[in-house]
């Protein structure tokens, strides 16, 4: 066994406490508690301290990826609880890239609405702000001040 194979052992083996995972991810204790309640991490109970594995502190990386691109809980949930189905993840893989591969497309669509939308907002600014200044200048001076 080498000093990786071991350290690697070492790391699979610890728990984290919920105050090291806030700080780490950057989230809140409650979030961690929704999450534990939504079925999506699993820790273990010391009396009233919750301690979190190695595999819990992965998956809520992998929550925290696939939030911040858009999918819903729901979606993760489903995702990762395939991890188990003992088929060499294949169908966690195939459901995964199918996923990821309709989210990539939805994302897409999104800029080009967000870039259409953009163009427009700025047309629409410089029409304003000629409007302003052409009324602005149409004023006499001693209603400006």
């Amino acid at each position: 066994m080498t000093v990786t194979d071991t350290k690697e052992s070492s790391n699979r083996d610890r728990t984290y406490s919920i105050t090291e995972l806030c700080r780490e991810f950057d989230v809140t204790p409650r979030t961690l508690r929704f999450y534990e309640q939504k079925g999506l991490l699993h820790p273990a109970r010391r009396g009233w301290t919750r301690l979190f594995s190695y595999r819990d502190r992965a998956r809520l990386q992998l929550i925290l990826r696939g939030k911040k691109v858009g999918f819903a809980l729901e979606e993760i949930k489903e995702m990762l609880d395939l991890y188990n189905l003992r088929d060499g993840q294949l169908t966690q893989l195939r459901i995964a890239s199918t996923k990821m591969r309709e989210r990539l497309e939805a994302l897409r669509n999104q800029r080009v609405e967000l870039e259409d939308a953009i163009a427009d907002l700025e047309r629409t600014v410089v029409v304003v702000d000629g409007m302003l200044k052409e009324r602005e200048g149409a004023q006499p001076k001693a209603a400006i001040s």
